[in-house]
């Protein structure tokens, strides 16, 4: 998978789309945003991706596509998804004229439960899931901040496709992302739903940044009961999570280089007024633990908590 063959498309430009759209474009790969937030198209159409990239101020010129008006006649050798969980089938449904037979999809959605959508959409053998650790986060339309380091974790989900998912993670990685191949990536799906599950509707209820939660007398003993319940209901799916290492991977979010991040869930509600992913996170724990008979008491109140915030504050 050569970089300056392969013409790639980001399938839901915001923070962390955009965030893989600059590094790829700086990488030398031809790289196309599509996103459904006309203004933010609009932006970055008439003034570039803007970015804080640790510190600097970066602007690049890359080509967008309004979602909604997606040109049909151009095909992408790979698609990076980077919707919101509610918005992956509408995204799909908008794009199919620019998946080509061959056309891989990379999904790093946070969250469960994807590749049953996915499959509604691309051929199972063009599927790869996985997840990611960069952050970044959404200051306006056409604007980012970047900062920090992280990595991708990927799998292929259709049988013998080991190979091809080992070239997309040298592919990625080519441009810096730091990519690797998983052979079993619904544990490190589970090890990230972990800290979405903690960090990010924690400081959406606290109003508060990543480390300013960890510095509360009681964050230690929440999030040890909610990691408790995600490995609760990942045992009975054959996954198991390592629950002390676990918590002290969510906690490693109160290091100083990270703990002022405010997670996108809380740039999502608390900034934007928008709703959330929970019912994908917390959410689904809590409906898996009703189907298995495994109590969340912790998961059920913090959705209900999240919806019931979502309501007052008008979003949607």
């Amino acid at each position: 998978m050569g970089v300056l063959k392969v013409k790639v498309a980001i399938a839901g430009a915001g923070a962390m789309g955009s965030r893989f759209g600059l590094m790829l474009s700086q990488g030398g790969v031809d790289v196309t945003l599509i996103d459904g937030w006309k203004e933010h198209i609009n932006a970055i159409r008439e003034n570039g991706l803007q970015a804080n990239y640790n510190g600097k101020d970066v602007t690049v010129k890359l080509p967008v596509m309004l979602q909604a008006e997606v040109d049909c006649a151009e095909k992408f050798d790979l698609v990076i998804v980077f919707t919101k969980s509610m918005q992956l089938a509408q995204m799909l449904h908008d794009i199919q004229g620019v998946l080509g037979e061959q056309t891989k999809v990379l999904c790093l959605l946070n969250g469960l439960g994807h590749v049953e959508t996915l499959e509604k959409y691309v051929q199972r053998d063009n599927i790869f899931l996985g997840n990611t650790m960069w952050t970044a986060g959404l200051t306006g339309p056409g604007k980012v901040k970047l900062f920090g380091s992280g990595s991708v974790e990927l799998e292929n989900v259709g049988d013998g496709k080991q190979d091809d998912a080992k070239q997309l993670a040298e592919f990625l990685s080519a441009s810096g992302l730091n990519a690797s191949y998983s052979d079993n990536i619904l544990y490190s799906i589970y090890r990230k739903a972990c800290v979405n599950g903690t960090m990010n509707c924690l400081t959406t209820l606290l109003d508060c940044n990543m480390g300013q939660f960890g510095a509360t007398s009681t964050a230690h003993q929440i999030v040890v009961t909610i990691v408790k319940e995600f490995a609760a209901v990942a045992k009975v799916e054959k996954i198991d999570l390592d629950v002390d290492e676990l918590i002290a991977h969510v906690e490693s979010c109160y290091d100083p280089s990270i703990s002022g991040h405010y997670p996108s869930m809380y740039q999502d509600l608390i900034q934007n007024k928008r709703k959330t992913e929970i019912d994908y996170i917390n959410g689904a724990i809590s409906r898996k633990g009703r189907k298995y008979g495994v109590p969340t008491p912790y998961c059920d109140l913090i959705t209900e908590m999240i919806h019931a915030k979502e309501e007052l504050l008008g979003a949607k």
